[in-house]
């Protein structure tokens, strides 16, 4: 059997998954695309044979489509259409992040509670990255004991000028509210975000570059994360689990190093889809097979609703001279998810 996709969205994230679902995930066939620049959407159908549909709407409604990828900016849109897909019964993957509220998260989990099965996958793909993986079994399998501390980066070259102070955690930061949940299994107590008063000198005046983030989980676990988006350098992401018998360190994927001229240099990925090819692939490739088996296992609604609860917590630090702020989810997690 092969799973017919309508992909909504080929911006940045949307024309890379273009490619994949069309050329890299087995079992899957892109059927259709959208995007509100219409020249976009013929091009790639054009490329891979798919249709072009007027709209997000027309597309999850299509008996053509059996399964719906949204990858819409700007990121409110991606409710209406996660909502829809819902109302219709149709799987749907939703890049991160799920909705710009929780509020909106929280609907997404009531209408799929509602519905009594699980529809929605959330576009985390670091849990599908080998590194993160192995960390996650070490941690999971008391390997070097309890973890205790977690240090994290969250570097990118830079970005331009449409990027904001807010974007730093709902756009950035949102990746490790996420991936360090997983990897601890357990919930946040609490997070700041402090704005420290010396910048980068490439940021500009609607960005606060860089932040440092911290949170705490209920067992007492301690994270410092560092978000800098204007390193200069790559996209440079770092996670060191430091435990009581030992540390793990996440690595690059990439396993060659450069010994010339004095210097002795490790590639740095220029940005997340070379960084994080294999775990989208991998990601992807997940999706699609549990889609064909009737029952997702990737990062839930709830998954989205528990990152966005930080994200707002996170933010209220940061406009609050960062004070200190509890991190508490709105009900406990519906059976559903469990």
């Amino acid at each position: 059997m092969v799973l017919n996709i309508g992909i909504i969205g080929l911006g940045f994230m949307g024309s890379d998954h273009v490619k994949r679902v069309a050329t890299r995930i087995n079992g899957a066939k892109l059927a259709g695309v959208c995007d509100l620049k219409k020249d976009l959407a013929e091009k790639y159908a054009k490329k891979y044979g798919a249709k072009v549909y007027e709209n997000g709407i027309d597309l999850i409604d299509s008996p053509d489509i059996d399964a719906v990828m949204v990858v819409t900016r700007p990121h409110e849109t991606h409710e209406q259409f996660v909502l829809h897909a819902i109302e219709v019964g149709k799987y749907v993957f939703c890049e991160k992040p799920l909705t710009l509220t929780a509020a909106g998260c929280k609907k997404i989990v009531d209408a799929e509670v509602k519905h009594g099965k699980r529809l929605v996958q959330v576009g985390f793909m670091r849990r599908y990255d080998p590194g993160y993986v192995e960390i996650k079994e070490a941690i999971d399998n008391h390997t070097y004991g309890e973890p205790l501390l977690i240090h994290a980066t969250h570097r990118n070259a830079t970005v331009d000028e449409t990027y904001d102070t807010s974007m730093s955690i709902i756009e950035t930061a949102i990746h490790e509210a996420d991936v360090l949940h997983w990897l601890l299994g357990e919930d946040y107590e609490s997070g700041t975000t402090f704005l420290p008063k010396k910048q980068t000198k490439f940021t500009h005046s609607k960005l606060h570059d860089p932040q440092i983030i911290t949170l705490d989980t209920k067992s007492g676990v301690h994270i410092d994360l560092e978000v800098f988006v204007n390193d200069q350098i790559g996209y440079d992401i770092n996670c060191s689990v430091v435990c009581e018998n030992g540390i793990i360190n996440l690595r690059s994927p990439f396993v060659t190093s450069v010994k010339k001229g004095l210097h002795d240099s490790t590639y740095i990925p220029a940005d997340c889809t070379e960084r994080f090819k294999t775990a989208y692939d991998l990601e992807l490739q997940a999706w699609v097979n549990g889609v064909l088996a009737d029952k997702i296992t990737g990062p839930t609604s709830w998954d989205g609703l528990v990152a966005m609860v930080t994200c707002d917590a996170l933010a209220k630090s940061r406009d609050n001279d960062a004070k200190r702020i509890p991190i508490v989810l709105p009900d406990s997690k519906p059976a559903l998810y469990e």
